[in-house]
């Protein structure tokens, strides 16, 4: 995975459906802590951060100067002016993580490939909650995990583990430390 220096970490939801971010791990409690770990280093590379959603998580709190949009439908980019902040960093690449449960995740990765950004998901650092469908049937949430990794993967979005993407994240700032030496 090859990242250009404007590469945003998009942390969609990290509160959970429920307001706790371990009570909808889904099987999943690391989850939080590579969230977390995709926000330090997206930080200390000094790669841009957005907020999306809830954000009431102590890793993924949002920092002065840092984006944050407040949703008003599924997609972040609905009624909310995070094109333009992301047109004002000029990024051409998104790197989303945090909670599927919401569908938000799904929705704003499928928006943003319309728009023509590059969308990557980090599977290890997203996280589900068990759902209940029209028939009344229960899903487990990793099912619901798989699933919605599943719709993504290939069409609107590359699935990555938060391993490569915090290689990526490193790479990439020293990639454009080096051009701009060259210059």
């Amino acid at each position: 995975m090859r990242l250009p220096a404007d590469a945003v970490l998009m942390v969609v939801d990290a509160e959970g459906v429920n307001g706790d971010p371990l009570e909808d791990a889904g099987g999943r409690p690391e989850a939080d802590s590579k969230m977390a770990a995709l926000v330090a280093a997206w930080r200390a590379e000094g790669l841009p951060v957005v907020h999306v959603g809830p954000q009431s998580a102590s890793a993924a709190r949002p920092r002065d100067g840092e984006t944050v949009i407040a949703r008003c439908a599924m997609s972040a980019f609905v009624r909310t002016r995070l094109e333009e902040r992301l047109d004002e960093l000029g990024v051409t690449t998104l790197v989303l993580c945090g909670a599927l449960a919401t569908h938000a995740l799904e929705a704003t990765a499928r928006h943003a490939g319309d728009l023509g950004y590059r969308v990557f998901v980090v599977a290890d650092a997203c996280r589900a909650a068990e759902a209940v469908d029209l028939r009344g049937r229960s899903w487990p949430a990793e099912d619901v995990r798989a699933l919605t990794l599943a719709h993504l993967k290939g069409e609107t979005a590359t699935v990555v583990d938060a391993a490569t993407a915090l290689q990526a994240a490193a790479t990439a700032r020293a990639r454009q430390q080096r051009k701009a030496g060259r210059a």
